[in-house]
């Protein structure tokens, strides 16, 4: 069966029964057979492989020092007008308990009980209004059991003081805050984890409002919403089978976002053809062959828009950083089932509903109209027939002024983007009431915020005597250095905990690593001990965000060249046309740019975000230049169709009028579905949702309606380069005729 055939048989009369039958018979089996893709997810996945200096550090800590392997979960308690002796004699009933009748996961605690009072005095905050309680659980613990533990320990605490003081603290009652690592994987986790239903739900009503505002369809708002609820119904199982299998990890945020991306790209699809069909209708009386020629005037655009989107994912693989490769499958095979869904269910659908789908106002052919306005006496409800296309005209009449104007604001806001300032501090992706993130605030106003995650500094020092403590006591950045360790299995390695004066998540801090590591080489060298990049290891919090920023940079320069190069590749095979290919191309990394430009002045004046995630420029780059490329491939494929009938600016005007309505409403969904997540207490999620958006709309009203076309005018034949334009030429006085009328 050729493709010719296949579009028949799908919108045929057994064909579309037989299409949805199969679709509800493949959601079903695969449901029960495999596992949903929310029911395997892994959020504690590293994310830095095994070869990372921080990871190789934690490894060596972990051999060589096992009583400090654990992870911490930092107890902050503190009274505004100073903590009682009751209050520390209480801590320590509690920490003599958690220390013979450990909670769950916990591995040891600070013993308090055993310090006298005068001690434990020394260890609360110079104005004694605050002191930290150390609890370590198991590191092989994921976020659900840390979380079990965490709440024995409030509830026990609870009862200890006859009061919640991990509640709301009034006046002087005593307030406690769980922070530290432990603190922190729980919070990152339940975010994620709260925000799946309310993100769906969100997703789902805002499709339905934009499609019932723009279609006033109700049967038209369902048609999309059921061909990607079928796709994600197939796309969950497989994914869930395949993180079954090891074959892929996936966690919470991936799959937050892939069901963002399955109702906004999916949406545009479905709308692609229905839109085309529409237009159609009006034109033909058969809906069955209006529905063929719109399947088959629309499915090579939605064909290779959903192709780009899936291979620029699919680059993600390439990347180094765990995250990035755990968007790279969900993505692309969501994606990929959407695809199918769009040109395989909504036809069908659309075949069983026929002009229905349209209701109240369905589109018929004049002919159609007046027979039914001769039947029934009176108007009846019809689809409105499109306006003058004023867009299109203004574009081909005067396209040197838009390029001038679009490219001065475009390139006016991507100018911003070299003012973005990035930070790696998960903590300020939090919410400031998020309990870690307040508990961090106590720390570092009381005592110093290093203390949260000290920089541990390992050096093999061969049983040579080295002066690593001294040198590494005298770094203005530092604030403490703990006596030197010995390893358990090589007593030669030498273990530091390095206090730094900063936030241990701050870009600074983060500047500090390569410098200790080099400070820790120069001391072994003055001890005469070669070789010394292999002999010093820099570990913790600090040491891991400094890698992550360094593989995150490679990944940026890797993937977005890949990316760049296979679609420039898809485009030159689909338009066959070099000229097209470079400024299609050019026109999205503008926009790009331009949305990372209003996307910061957005968060930073808008929001008061101080800086943004590091890893939001190569999500945005991965979605946006993918996407972006949807909506020219849409126009230009219809300029290209129209070209071989008329005239090149005619074909242009008509182009950008035919696609200008279903672009538009279908950039609104896709802006608006990503902008959902900027109403998340997440604050990456947050960043990434805004930028996206924006660049959504900057290609939608900008790029798509003004720059291409104009552009395109410009080229003139040139534009089809080294392919040529059809002979099929209309005279410019008939243009003008067309024009006037």
């Amino acid at each position: 069966m050729g493709i010719r055939g296949f579009i028949g048989w799908v919108s045929g009369s057994k064909g579309r029964w037989i299409t949805l039958i199969l679709w509800v018979i493949v959601v079903a089996l695969l449901s029960f057979l495999w596992p949903a893709v929310n029911s395997k997810e892994a959020n504690n996945a590293p994310n830095l492989a095994d070869s990372k200096p921080s990871v190789q550090a934690q490894m060596i800590a972990e051999r060589e020092f096992p009583s400090g392997a654990d992870i911490p979960a930092l107890l902050v308690w503190q009274r505004s007008d100073g903590l009682t002796q009751k209050d520390l004699l209480q801590l320590q009933q509690l920490t003599k308990r958690w220390e013979s009748s450990p909670v769950l996961h916990q591995t040891s605690v600070i013993p308090l009980h055993k310090f006298p009072l005068p001690a434990l005095q020394s260890l609360l905050s110079e104005d004694k209004t605050t002191i930290v309680v150390s609890v370590l659980f198991d590191k092989a613990a994921d976020a659900d059991q840390l979380k079990e533990g965490v709440t024995q320990l409030k509830e026990q605490a609870t009862a200890e003081f006859g009061i919640n003081p991990f509640n709301e603290a009034k006046d002087s009652a005593l307030l406690a805050r769980v922070t530290g690592p432990v603190g922190i994987s729980i919070d990152a986790t339940g975010l994620f984890s709260n925000a799946d239903v309310s993100l769906l739900i969100a997703t789902v009503l805002l499709v339905l409002i934009i499609l019932l505002v723009i279609y006033r369809s109700p049967i038209l708002a369902l048609i999309p919403i059921i061909a990607v609820g079928f796709a994600y119904g197939v796309a969950s199982p497989i994914l869930g089978f395949m993180a079954a299998q090891g074959w892929i990890t996936v966690d919470a945020q991936a799959i937050s976002i892939m069901t963002v991306l399955l109702f906004g790209a999916g949406t545009d699809y479905c709308l692609f053809l229905i839109s085309h069909y529409r237009h159609l209708l009006q034109e033909e009386q058969d809906k069955r062959k209006a529905l063929i020629c719109a399947l088959k005037g629309s499915s090579g655009a939605i064909a290779m828009s959903g192709f780009t989107v899936v291979l620029s994912l699919l680059v993600l693989l390439v990347a180094e950083y765990g995250a990035y490769q755990r968007f790279a499958v969900p993505f692309s095979l969501s994606i990929l089932i959407m695809g199918i869904s769009s040109v395989t269910l909504v036809p069908a659908l659309l075949a069983i509903f026929g002009r229905a789908s349209f209701y109240p106002f369905v589109p018929r052919t004049p002919e159609m109209q007046a027979e039914l306005v001769r039947k029934k006496g009176r108007a009846v409800r019809t689809t409105p027939r499109a306006s003058k296309n004023r867009i299109g005209h203004a574009v081909i009449k005067r396209p040197w002024t838009i390029i001038a104007v679009t490219v001065m604001v475009l390139g006016g806001l991507a100018a911003y983007a070299s003012q973005i300032t990035f930070t790696y501090d998960i903590l300020s992706s939090f919410p400031s009431k998020m309990e870690s993130r307040e508990g961090f605030a106590i720390i570092g106003d009381k005592f110093t915020e290093g203390e949260l995650a000290p920089v541990q500094v390992l050096a093999d020092t061969e049983g040579k005597t080295t002066t690593l403590y001294k040198d590494l006591t005298s770094l203005p950045y530092v604030d403490t250095v703990s006596e030197a360790k010995q390893g358990r299995e090589n007593r030669n390695i030498t273990a530091y905990e390095v206090t730094l004066k900063m936030n241990p998540y701050s870009l600074e801090a983060m500047e500090h690593i390569p410098d200790l590591h080099a400070v820790a080489e120069q001391s072994l060298a003055a001890a005469g001990i070669a070789q010394t990049e292999e002999k010093v290891w820099i570990g913790g919090q600090t040491a891991t965000q400094y890698d992550t920023k360094v593989t995150g940079d490679r990944d940026t320069a890797v993937v977005l060249p890949i990316v760049i190069g296979l679609i420039s590749i898809l485009l030159l095979v689909y338009l066959r046309s070099v000229t097209a290919m470079l400024y299609l191309i050019a026109t999205v990394v503008l926009s790009y740019f331009s949305a990372l430009g209003l996307g910061w002045i957005i968060l930073h004046v808008g929001f008061g975000v101080d800086a943004i995630q590091g890893a939001i420029p190569l999500y945005a780059f991965v979605f946006l230049v993918a996407l972006g490329e949807d909506y020219n491939i849409f126009m230009v494929s219809r300029i290209w169709q129209k070209r071989h009938k008329m005239s090149l600016k005619q074909a242009i005007a008509e182009g950008v009028g035919e696609t200008g309505s279903v672009i538009t409403s279908a950039g609104l969904i896709l802006a608006g579905t990503f902008a959902v997540l900027a109403t998340l207490p997440i604050q990456v999620l947050v960043q990434f949702g805004t930028v996206t958006a924006v660049g959504v709309l900057l290609d939608t009203f900008i790029v798509r309606p003004f720059l291409v076309p104009a552009i395109t005018a410009v080229f003139g034949k040139a534009a089809f380069w080294p392919a040529k334009l059809s002979d099929v030429e209309i005279r410019t006085e008939d243009f003008e005729a067309v024009n006037q009328s």
